[in-house]
């Protein structure tokens, strides 16, 4: 029998994708990473580290266009140890939203404090 997210980290993350396109997701960050969190700059093939290099990267992305990221469903890993949602890319420019073809897996890792600490992104 498969088991769950975990209610908490469910709501932490889909808090987090509700937030990530609105003015809030600054202001949120502390409230959802670790400190230390490791996190993927896919554009740059390099890993970022810390708050204030992911509000960086964050501030960047929007600075280039509105990115979005729809979720399309949470589940646990194969081992059951890291959560893995399921997202639709997509951006908003002045002529609407565009959504990818194709979706992608968030993949993360939580600390003792029930705060993300590391994100991957990879193919389903």
């Amino acid at each position: 029998m498969p088991v769950e997210v975990p209610a908490a980290q469910e709501a932490l993350l889909r808090r987090m994708y509700e937030i990530f396109s609105t003015a809030e997701r600054d202001a949120f960050i502390p409230h959802c990473l670790a400190p230390d969190v490791n996190w993927p700059n896919v554009a740059d093939g390099v890993r970022l580290h810390g708050h204030e290099a992911v509000r960086a990267y964050w501030a960047a992305q929007f600075a280039a266009a509105h990115p979005l990221v729809r979720l399309e469903g949470l589940r646990l890993d194969e081992e059951g140890r890291r959560v893995v949602a399921l997202v639709r890319p997509g951006l908003r420019d002045a002529t609407g939203e565009h959504w990818a073809e194709e979706s992608v897996e968030h993949v993360y890792a939580f600390g003792a404090d029930g705060l993300v600490s590391r994100m991957d992104v990879r193919r389903p």
